[in-house]
């Protein structure tokens, strides 16, 4: 079997994607990751689009690269032009890259209706480019936009777009589903054909407007595509391209074909989280392999099989692609996800011990009550150390008062005062924040590093309040999730009342405990 090659089109086609903006240095970042990734090709923009795009491929020159080799992406010449004194192919020149990708129409319909030229000028302008593009020693790849779509119209116009730019010696022909619309069985059917027609290497390019990208281009693959074009996480103008993500482990796991060193392959969460951070966007917990529910387990009965043997509810090992099993406790949880959520806390309890059954009892109890601690397993290690009787109580609260006051013309301003009590010594201090409870963690934290040093390490990372009776108006029951995070770790904590800054307290004592514990149990 060939090697396939994996082309990046996340610098250019993922930075069209709604609210994505990929900034240069963002750029050159997510560049030296996917080549340490082991990403074959990567497209970096279009140098005749911005200058934003060529800057990167004047710094990237700076920055070599292990592997990948880079592509400047554009359109054959304009029609009415020579194509030397084309602006887009003097850019693409102007970028300096080893590979020159090109995109040319196949569908009729672009050629009638959006070029609105012959069908022989059609063919002219993707000939001649890359004639031109070769005669200047480059490497060129031909991406045949809305090839399947041009095929069922017109198959002997589309395959002779194909042909002009095969005859003028394209290295790859890359048919595009660029309107996201082919099912499976179209794609290898007419891959099939056009493999029968050339000698040249074969590409996929997919969309994933009917939700089938990444399945597009698996089949593409088995009929025989070597070089597989895609993003990571997906991003991509519309609903996004076919994600590499996914495609890159169903390739190498499942399909054996070789793509990726296995190696590298753990690398894939982390470059998935990365790329993400770049664009300012929540990780997907929903994706495929590398997503954080990925490999989540909740039901008790499946927590009890997993618990047995792995693979009766997971289809690859998790730490094939950089990701880990998570048990989620809930009050859908049986005593197996007692015992395995405590094993990850270094806590080892028997199936039967009367513990066991405590902890059971109170997660079902508190899960009637509204509290949830999926998102929150820092609460859940505390109810865990109170049922063993091993929780250390660092501190007592006597009392706290929080004032919200709002004034013509000025924002409104929260004050908290907290008293606590530290063994037989008790404390009293205030704070002031954007908002009630961030006045109280902010007074609450300043007390506590009178005893606690390290209280100053812990910041809010994010915090979340769900309403549990929507009926009940403004009287309803409210879960407050926060998420708190110090220089190594970071971790989440739950609180349920009928008052928001009740919720809110009971979530940052948690935090506080659980920051507390964990220092104490490193120093052991």
């Amino acid at each position: 079997m060939k090697k396939i090659l994996l082309y990046d089109t996340t610098l250019r086609d993922g930075s069209q994607a709604e609210g994505i903006s990929f900034s240069l240095p963002d750029k050159l970042r997510i560049a030296s990751r996917l080549d340490q990734l082991g990403i074959h090709y990567i497209e970096g923009g279009w140098p005749g689009s911005n200058p934003k795009d060529m800057a990167f491929f004047r710094d990237i020159r700076r920055h070599p690269l292990k592997q990948a080799r880079i592509a400047a992406f554009g359109s054959t010449r304009r029609a009415g032009r020579k194509v030397e004194n084309d602006e887009n192919v003097i850019s693409l020149l102007a970028a300096r890259t080893p590979v020159i990708t090109i995109f040319g129409k196949s569908w009729m319909l672009h050629v009638n209706d959006v070029l609105r030229v012959t069908p022989a000028t059609n063919l002219a302008m993707i000939r001649e480019t890359v004639a031109y593009l070769k005669s200047k020693g480059k490497e060129v790849i031909y991406d045949a936009e809305h090839f399947f779509d041009g095929y069922k119209d017109d198959p002997k116009y589309a395959l002779a777009t194909l042909r002009a730019a095969a005859d003028a010696g394209a290295d790859f022909l890359v048919p595009c589903d660029t309107n996201g619309g082919c099912l499976p069985e179209e794609i290898t059917s007419i891959l099939e054909e056009v493999g029968r027609r050339f000698s040249l290497p074969l590409g996929i390019h997919a969309h994933n407007d009917g939700g089938l990208g990444v399945a597009n281009t698996l089949a593409a693959v088995r009929a025989g595509a070597i070089m597989v074009q895609g993003t990571i996480n997906g991003y991509g103008e519309r609903t996004g391209n076919a994600d590499l993500c996914t495609i890159i482990p169903n390739l190498v796991l499942k399909m054996k074909r070789a793509a990726l060193d296995r190696r590298k392959l753990k690398k894939l969460e982390e470059i998935s989280r990365f790329v993400d951070e770049m664009a300012n966007v929540t990780p997907n917990p929903r994706a495929p392999f590398i997503g954080k529910s990925a490999f989540a387990h909740k039901g008790g009965m499946h927590v009890d099989a997993v618990r047995k043997n792995p693979q009766t509810f997971e289809h690859i090992d998790p730490a094939a692609v950089g990701n880990r099993r998570r048990i989620l406790v809930s009050e859908l949880s049986g005593k197996s996800n007692i015992i395995l959520k405590a094993i990850e806390f270094g806590v080892d309890l028997g199936k039967e011990t009367p513990e066991t059954g405590r902890i059971l009892q109170e997660l079902k109890r508190l899960g009637e009550e509204g509290y949830e601690f999926e998102g929150a397993d820092a609460s859940f290690r505390i109810l865990i150390q109170k049922a063993l009787h091993r929780h250390k109580t660092f501190f007592e609260l006597e009392g706290f008062r929080v004032i919200v006051e709002k004034h013509k013309d000025r924002p409104p301003l929260s004050e908290a005062t907290v008293k606590i009590r530290v063994g037989e010594r008790s404390e009293l201090s205030a704070g002031e924040g954007d908002g009630p409870v961030n006045a109280l963690d902010n007074a609450l934290r300043k007390v506590l590093r009178k005893f606690y040093p390290q209280i100053k390490e812990v910041h809010l990372a994010d915090f979340k309040v769900r309403d549990l009776d929507a009926a009940a108006g403004t009287a309803a029951k409210v879960r407050v999730l926060i998420q708190s995070q110090d220089k190594n770790d970071i971790w989440g904590t739950v609180g349920v009342s009928k008052n928001i800054i009740e919720a809110s307290w009971q979530a940052l004592v948690d935090s506080v405990d659980y920051k507390l514990l964990k220092d104490r149990t490193r120093r052991k």
